[in-house]
């Protein structure tokens, strides 16, 4: 069976004009609509567009690097779980209470500042690659270029070292 068309009489009809069906009928409402623009007149306003100048390098490389941070220190998995700065245990022996920076044996679970010295950790070894690559640059002297290449090659070693040191302490037996 076709489908039967639409007539313009029917109560679900859309094809009725815009203009045919005044927005509201109180009449209060259209002479308060025309009448004040009928003698006055919007002010000639010379406006100029704003000129937008794109940021230098270094203002891209830094948020860049900012958004980097955020995203491998786990920031919005702090904003979402909102674990604890610090976490704390109980020495056995004596029964102080300590700090405790890592959340040892839990691998998808971590304190703040947990995250936030890992992530460190991370962008120190980019800004360490970056500086390598700087001391390739030719056109710089080359006590410039020793400098960045030394700065760059401790940089990624302290990043290495320190990540692993921080995987050891996170996981015990990860690399035995």
């Amino acid at each position: 069976m076709a489908p039967k068309p639409e007539t313009p009489n029917s109560p679900h009809s859309t094809l009725d004009p815009p203009s045919s069906t005044p927005a509201s009928i109180d009449p209060l409402f259209h002479i308060l609509k025309i009448l004040p623009f009928s003698f006055l007149r919007p002010p000639r306003l010379r406006l100029k567009l704003p000129t937008l100048t794109l940021p230098s390098p270094m203002t891209v490389y830094a948020l860049v690097l900012l958004t980097y941070f955020m995203v491998v220190s786990g920031i919005v998995y702090d904003v979402i779980v909102e674990p604890p700065g610090i976490g704390s245990t109980q020495d056995p022996y004596t029964g102080s209470v300590r700090p405790v920076v890592f959340m040892p044996g839990r691998v998808n679970g971590q304190y703040i500042i947990e995250g936030l010295s890992s992530g460190f950790m991370f962008v120190l070894g980019g800004v360490g690659i970056v500086l390598m690559d700087l001391a390739l640059d030719k056109n710089r002297a080359k006590s410039v270029k020793t400098s960045f290449a030394t700065a760059g090659i401790s940089s990624v070693v302290l990043a290495y070292v320190m990540s692993m040191l921080f995987i050891r302490i996170k996981i015990p037996a990860y690399l035995s």
